[in-house]
């Protein structure tokens, strides 16, 4: 068979999801991973391979790296949510976590995981994704994050190609500009040299390409079915290309290096591939604003499960609400998006908010990462695996989740908040991600890099401040509260507050107003109330709400 007959490409997911948006530790470079890779196979007994034990990745990291404890699990738990695992089997890990009464009992838990050693190795080695080159940042191409950029939303295209984790074409040139490397890792050590690199008779066994199916896959030419790398590489067919050997059952190093970079190609799945092609988001709320910029696509018409990508870019001045199967699944790119409030009540696979000023974002649960990136005043409302927020200024996030929020580089005046809402299905799309009410982390950020040291960096929302926010759709599901409650602390706030309310109506009742000063005093609390809307900013968000000319009974579409 021609090999033009099958074609490769680098899967998206472990990137948007799986590569932290931070430098790596150093002790993450190809020659301490490649130490770590002839380490564990001489550890098999212990935990190491062909299954790595957190016991032992924590006396690897912690030991051997250097590596702070929390930053270990991090990386650990960051691969382990990308695994394939059921919404029951993530709800029982949850009910063991927060039935337990110490650390101890934590770590005695965590002890039990596990995850596949080579592919942990691939996704370590992808963290160099987002390394910051010194020679690239003298010659122009790649700079360090900073808070000194233009304020202006008409930012161009070109400041966003520095974002790694969405672009497909940095993920495709990202694995063939490291392949080598990348298979030298998977290699047995008797295949290596002294220096940790193949030979010209270097053998590579079928399980290490079962691992590098965590980053490629493909499909045949004119076939819609997408299969794992090792199945195709493993096609009989394809034997003389791919270099397997039916006797040795291993691939030649040399023969499927050169079939990979052969075949591989653009992902057509990826963000190009949907902006290029994707199918028009139908909204069933959208009120009249600045819309010609506005570009919504995704391609949940074509693609298969995980794969699912919904792009919006350049909402301005609108509110948007969407609850549908065109969402469930997808991973969400938000992008320059300027006061609007954007609703997307179903389960997500993936969000990532980028370079969007005075908005307002409320999600269904998001089934792993929620990550924001060079956004100012922001205000997001989710329930998420993962939150993480790079380069941000005057952001407040209202979220449940079971992990630590992670602040990462070059952020300001972080406000963190008690996710404060519900919709009718919430509670449902929580069931179908796998997210529970506990534990709920909410209030115990993790500072990652050390110029955000300095704690300042974050606050959490007085008591005072804080009011619930009600989601203005009418939609069919069970849900009448909010998941989990209040902390008391809150609950309490706003107890007290409706107690006055209490009071002022008991005090107005019993003034005894005539008809006229009745008619009064309403002018008066209306005008006052108005004055309020213009102050607050609220009253853009009330007129956004008024629904179209056929009216809108749902947040679907």
């Amino acid at each position: 068979m021609d090999q033009s007959r099958v074609i490769l490409w680098v899967k998206a997911e472990p990137f948007i999801v799986g590569a932290l948006q931070v430098p790596p530790p150093a002790k993450f470079s190809l020659h301490y991973l490649r130490k770590i890779a002839a380490y564990v196979r001489t550890r098999a007994s212990e935990g190491a391979y062909p299954r790595l034990y957190w016991s032992t990745w924590r006396h690897i990291a912690c030991g051997k790296l250097q590596l702070a404890k929390h930053l270990a699990w991090l990386y650990f738990e960051m691969f382990d949510s990308l695994s394939i695992r059921t919404p029951e089997a993530r709800l029982e890990w949850s009910e063991i976590l927060s039935s337990c009464i110490s650390e101890d009992e934590i770590e005695k838990q965590r002890s039990r995981l596990s995850v596949d050693t080579l592919q942990f190795l691939l996704f370590l080695y992808i963290q160099q994704l987002n390394r910051v080159s010194l020679r690239t940042s003298l010659i122009g191409e790649e700079w360090p994050n900073s808070r000194n950029r233009s304020q202006s939303p008409d930012l161009t295209e070109k400041s966003s190609c520095h974002y790694k984790n969405w672009n497909d074409y940095s993920h495709q040139a990202f694995v063939c500009d490291h392949l080598s490397d990348l298979l030298e890792l998977l290699l047995d050590p008797e295949q290596l040299t002294a220096s940790f690199h193949s030979t010209h008779s270097s053998v590579i066994s079928r399980e290490a390409v079962v691992a590098l199916s965590f980053l490629i896959e493909g499909s045949v030419v004119r076939a819609r079915k997408t299969y794992p790398l090792h199945e195709l590489a493993l096609w009989q067919p394809l034997h003389a290309e791919s270099g397997f050997s039916k006797i040795s059952k291993t691939f030649s190093f040399h023969k499927l290096e050169s079939w990979l970079r052969a075949c591989l190609t653009g992902n057509p799945f990826g963000t190009s591939a949907c902006l290029k092609s994707g199918k028009k988001l139908a909204w069933a709320h959208q009120v009249e604003g600045t819309t010609k910029r506005a570009k919504i696509a995704c391609n949940t018409h074509m693609a298969p499960r995980m794969h699912r990508i919904v792009v919006m870019s350049q909402v301005c001045k609108q509110t948007l609400a969407k609850s549908s199967d065109a969402l469930v699944g997808t991973h969400v790119r938000i992008h320059r998006c300027n006061e609007s409030f954007i609703y997307l009540l179903s389960p997500l696979r993936s969000v990532t908010i980028e370079k969007c000023r005075n908005s307002t974002f409320i999600l269904g649960p998001v089934e792993t990462a929620l990550h924001l990136h060079w956004c100012d005043n922001i205000k997001v409302i989710a329930v998420c695996h993962r939150l993480s927020i790079s380069s941000t200024s005057g952001c407040v996030f209202h979220v449940l989740t079971p992990t630590r929020p992670l602040i990462l580089s070059g952020n300001q005046t972080v406000t963190f908040a008690p996710f404060h809402t519900h919709y009718p299905m919430l509670e449902d799309h929580m069931a179908k991600t796998g997210l529970a009410t506990v534990p709920n982390y909410w209030d115990n950020p993790m500072v990652v890099c050390k110029e955000n040291s300095d704690p300042s960096v974050f606050k959490l929302l007085p008591p005072s401040e804080f009011y619930v926010f009600i989601i203005p759709f009418e939609m069919e599901g069970d849900t009448t509260e909010i998941p989990g409650g209040l902390p008391s602390a809150y609950q309490k706030a706003l107890n007290q507050r409706e107690q006055k309310i209490q009071i002022w109506q008991k005090t107005v009742k019993e003034a005894h107003l005539t008809k006229d000063q009745r008619k009064q005093f309403q002018v008066l609390v209306e005008n006052k109330f108005y004055e309020w809307l213009v102050s607050t900013g609220h009253g853009q968000q009330l007129d956004s709400l008024v629904p179209p000319a056929a009216g809108s009974k749902q947040a679907a579409g």
